[in-house]
């Protein structure tokens, strides 16, 4: 095509008038003028003068679409291509524009030209809704009917930007335009539905397959299983790969993958260990992709030891190991506390020229900290530090929340420093860190000044960090403090509430003998849904008892149990709070009122109750228990026989002890 004023120019162009009552001059060297201007030299000639225009002319994406060209991969596409590209850019006027400039040189968009433009790299880089007006502009023109492959490929586009709704009104379109479907259109549907989930589209087009004879590829099935995956259909996926099995295309490595992600996604990660041995007995190789899925699944149920198998399996059969598989495994291991172990797959990773990363160092660092090894913590991170990686505020908070809990608060507080220095964002796990070891060193001012610096710095106060600072308030006597917090956290800043929060304010008020301050605590805890644990009974439990109200403490645990609260040492800790304040003969008496209720086994409260008078001293007592038929023996009253009570023990004894 000859160019027009620097623009691709139609041939239509060379045997039709352009515009009414204007000319269209040919220079000796080819280029055109228009307008009313004067047409200099002599060799200048008029093409036309007319006053109607022509029908516009149909463009193709390509010059030469004839069999032989498109074979050739390197074609360039028509001029019109960029031109109309260029006009793509989301503006208000887009629309207007492309028709303006349509009209100007008398031209429309065919389909293939839209399909093209729609795959373009330009269209899917840019915002999806472009591609949209883009394919109702086009539809809009005059005598044109979209083709499938518009659809398709408008498809692919609005997949990219997850807009659902979008494409479901365009599968409609599909469906009642009643295309005949072709493979790679099949393909190309069944991959976008699958993407996002869209199962009912997703069958629908395997019907039409079915309809139209289409015999599905393994890319077809490989999509298929894919989309029934990442909509949690398990199930069905499972049958389409029995299917592949039985049939002429047999499943290969990714759809071994598929499945094996689909198991791993529902929870039946032992499913996926058969799948992948199967997948090595019918002489298929597992490859990264698989020993990952399989991996994080493991990690997921904390079955660390089947990550280390994994990771060594693949270790042995020279699969090269993902970064992340290393931090899963290490962090396994360490977890586990085998520190020694996860130091060591550290260490083989280097040897094997796998160089390690911050988050890798960072779980090896954690592992260490948590595991009382601050000192190996911190020579961890130094030498992270010398073989020139930058540590991130995840690491430097690990280590700060090691040192917070073994009292080494001002270490602390220059790592804190050093973060700032850098210019690190401190982010709310390190604040909660701090605030909680300040607490716990009775710093409590520095604690609450640490606490209102980080709505200063714009970082987000989470539960932790209220509930450390709850917590240095209700140690420091502050109950009030607390409870302001406790009403703050809520009502300015919507901070959830966690059982950890009421079990810090029940235990502080029975402290301070606010005892039904603190049962109404329990009240709206149990009302709002949050499920009392072990620690936060144990808190009203100790109240109580202390308080004397062990049949309040004992009726409550009655209420948990319909409630699916089943708190297997909250009767073991009653008896060894009421021991150890020397209230024996409450404790017989609670342990009398269990052992009847048949809520324990009686050798058991045996058992807590000898080693309960041991911990306070009264050694005599427990070994004149431990010889006893007390709770587990019987005595004859007439025809009646009864259990021998916990209180016969201080019947016996009353002589030689006070209670």
């Amino acid at each position: 095509m000859r160019r027009f004023s620097g623009k691709p120019f139609s041939l239509a162009l060379l045997i039709r008038p352009r515009i009414s009552s204007k000319r269209l001059c040919l220079y000796k060297n080819g280029s055109f003028m228009s307008d009313d201007s004067e047409c200099l030299g002599t060799s200048v000639r008029c093409v036309f003068s007319s006053s109607s225009l022509p029908p516009p002319e149909w463009i193709e994406p390509f010059n030469d679409v004839s069999d032989l060209v498109k074979l050739n991969r390197n074609l360039q596409p028509s001029p019109w291509v960029s031109q109309i590209l260029n006009f793509l850019d989301g503006s208000v006027s887009m629309e207007s524009n492309l028709d303006e400039f349509c009209r100007k040189f008398l031209i429309k968009l065919s389909p293939n030209f839209v399909t093209f433009v729609l795959k373009s790299d330009e269209i899917r880089g840019k915002e999806h809704s472009i591609a949209w007006r883009f394919f109702c502009w086009a539809g809009k023109q005059k005598k044109y009917v979209h083709k499938l492959e518009c659809y398709v490929s408008l498809v692919d586009v609005l997949a990219l930007g997850e807009d659902v709704e979008r494409i479901r009104f365009v599968c409609s379109k599909i469906r009642k335009a009643e295309f005949v479907m072709n493979v790679a259109a099949a393909n190309a549907l069944i991959k976008s539905f699958g993407k996002l989930g869209m199962v009912e589209e997703l069958l629908w087009v395997w019907r039409k397959m079915k309809e139209n004879g289409i015999e599905p590829t393994l890319y077809t099935y490989n999509f298929l299983m894919n989309g029934l995956v990442s909509s949690a259909f398990v199930d069905s996926a499972e049958r389409v790969f029995e299917v592949m099995e039985s049939g002429r295309i047999k499943p290969d490595v990714v759809t071994y993958n598929t499945m094996i992600k689909g198991y791993c996604k529902a929870g039946q990660t032992q499913k996926g260990v058969e799948k992948l041995r199967d997948m090595e007995n019918r002489g298929l190789e597992a490859d990264k992709i698989t020993y990952m899925t399989m991996i994080q699944a493991c990690y997921g149920d904390s079955d660390f030891s089947s990550c280390l198998a994994l990771y060594q399996e693949m270790d042995e059969k020279g699969i090269q190991v993902p970064p992340h598989a290393y931090s899963l495994v290490i962090g396994g291991l360490c977890k586990e506390g085998k520190l020694n172990e996860g130091y060591a797959v550290f260490e083989n990773m280097i040897r094997r020229g796998s160089e390690p990363n911050v988050a890798i160092y960072t779980v090896l660092i954690d592992g260490y900290a948590k595991c009382g090894n601050v000192e190996d913590a911190i020579r961890l991170l130094q030498r992270m530090i010398s073989e020139g990686f930058e540590p991130d505020v995840v690491t430097y908070s690990v280590v700060v929340n090691g040192l917070c809990k073994n009292g080494r608060v001002e270490e602390a507080l220059g790592y804190f420093k050093t973060c700032q220095f850098n210019g690190l964002a401190i982010n709310s796990m390190f604040y909660s860190s701090l605030i909680d070891g300040l607490g716990k060193a009775g710093r409590v001012d520095e604690a609450e000044k640490l606490f209102e610096e980080m709505s200063e710095k714009g970082c987000t106060r989470d539960s932790y960090c209220y509930n450390a600072l709850m917590d240095a308030f209700t140690k420091s006597g502050k109950v009030d403090e607390a409870l302001a917090l406790f009403k703050r956290m809520e009502e300015e800043e919507g901070c959830d509430q966690t059982v950890y929060t009421y079990t810090i304010l029940i235990s502080g008020m029975f402290k301070d003998h606010r005892n039904e301050e603190a049962l109404k605590l329990w009240d709206m805890m149990i009302d709002k849904g949050i499920t009392p644990t072990a620690a936060c009974f144990r808190a009203l439990s100790t109240g109580l008892c202390l308080s004397g109200k062990v049949g309040r403490a004992c009726k409550i645990l009655d209420e948990l149990a319909p409630m699916g609260v089943i708190l297997d040492a909250a009767c073991e800790d009653m008896i060894n709070t009421l021991c150890k304040a020397g209230r024996i003969k409450e404790a017989c008496k609670l342990a009398d009122g269990i052992t009847e209720r048949g809520r324990e086994v009686p050798g058991r409260i045996r058992t807590v109750m000898i080693n309960a008078l041991r911990k306070v001293g009264k050694s005599d007592l427990a070994m004149k228990l431990m010889h006893s038929k007390i709770g587990i023996g019987y005595e004859r009253m007439g025809s009646v026989k009864r259990r021998v009570k916990f209180k016969t023990l201080l019947e016996i004894e009353s002589s030689d002890y006070e209670f």
